[in-house]
């Protein structure tokens, strides 16, 4: 292959099937017929001698050689975009729409300042939020359902963080540590928690799935031992009014509890044994990469984590007749 007879248009659909995984979806965003689409990978496979593709049941998996030469593809297109029509973005003139997906505890801290922020900043843009219920909002954003999800994804941060090829984008805004809550006058407020007493409580757990057995019960195995879940919820909200009104015990990250709504009547304890960090993830599809607006909601709620981590560990002092 020659690269001056290269058509260099069949880079640019070849980018939008890697950004999509899927021809039909890229076709859409190139305004093209899913025909032309095939035809146009065709062409290149035959240019540079390799399949590059193979159709999935859920759209197109690359291969090595299309996995490796992505990377200087995008690269070199984002160049000439920048290079051929420079951004400009006026949030107070724009119109979009977000759809964000979010644990109801992270979008009960964060959302207030979003909102105030797109009033004052952005009267054009407007949010919809989808409920998040997995630890792997990947295929709502493979699919477009989603524009960006922020939430503790472990599984999904460690894959990507050593996966080449992958269309999906991720920062990590925040990372805390787990701790015991419990209601304020709860018995073992007074006392020193222990290894034995925490096992011998009722515990509520915060299960998306309602599947009784989480990261703690991992580590209780390690140590051999067990605890009584008698209740699975599918929100923080519920488990912080749940755990203010009943003698059990649950574990939660320490930067979710004022969004519990329920601070006042709650008490956190250090674990007896250890936890991973949590960690709070942005994810985002690579076809929002370069979109101004996105990149606008992502930078606000960049900003809007740093006052958070400041306020999580610098919390206001109560008045003395509450102390």
């Amino acid at each position: 292959m020659s690269f001056l007879t290269l058509d260099l248009n069949l880079l640019r659909v070849f980018d939008a099937v890697m950004t999509e995984q899927n021809l039909t979806r890229a076709a859409g965003h190139l305004a093209m017929t899913q025909p032309a689409v095939s035809n146009a990978i065709k062409r290149l496979r035959e240019s540079l001698g390799d399949e590059l593709l193979i159709r999935t049941a859920y759209g197109v998996k690359p291969t090595p050689r299309a996995e490796s030469l992505w990377p200087s593809v995008r690269s070199a297109l984002a160049s000439l975009e920048a290079a051929v029509a420079p951004e400009t973005f006026d949030v107070s003139a724009a119109h979009a729409t977000f759809r964000m997906a979010m644990a109801d505890a992270t979008a009960a801290m964060w959302l207030p300042s979003l909102m105030r922020s797109i009033e004052s900043e952005a009267p054009g843009v407007n949010v919809r939020m989808v409920p998040l219920t997995t630890r792997e909002p990947r295929p709502m954003l493979l699919r477009g359902d989603i524009d960006l999800a922020v939430g503790f994804f472990p599984g999904v941060a460690a894959q990507l963080s050593y996966e080449t090829g992958s269309p999906i984008r991720h920062e990590r805004l925040y990372s805390g540590k787990y701790v015991c809550v419990m209601r304020r006058d709860h018995p073992l407020s007074k006392v020193e928690l222990t290894l034995e007493n925490y096992c011998d409580a009722n515990h509520l757990l915060v299960s998306f799935s309602g599947r009784a057995h989480g990261l703690v019960d991992e580590a209780l195995a390690q140590l051999q031992r067990e605890r009584r879940i008698l209740l699975t919820v599918n929100q923080f909200f519920t488990a912080g009014r749940v755990v203010a009104n009943s003698d059990l015990i649950t574990v939660l990250p320490r930067h979710l509890i004022a969004a519990t709504g329920m601070t006042d009547a709650l008490v956190h304890k250090e674990l007896p044994f250890p936890l991973p960090a949590v960690h709070l993830d942005m994810l985002w599809h690579e076809r929002d990469a370069r979109s101004p607006a996105h990149k606008w909601l992502r930078m606000h709620l960049e900003k809007m984590n740093t006052v958070t981590q400041s306020r999580v560990a610098n919390p206001p002092t109560p008045p003395a007749s509450s102390r």
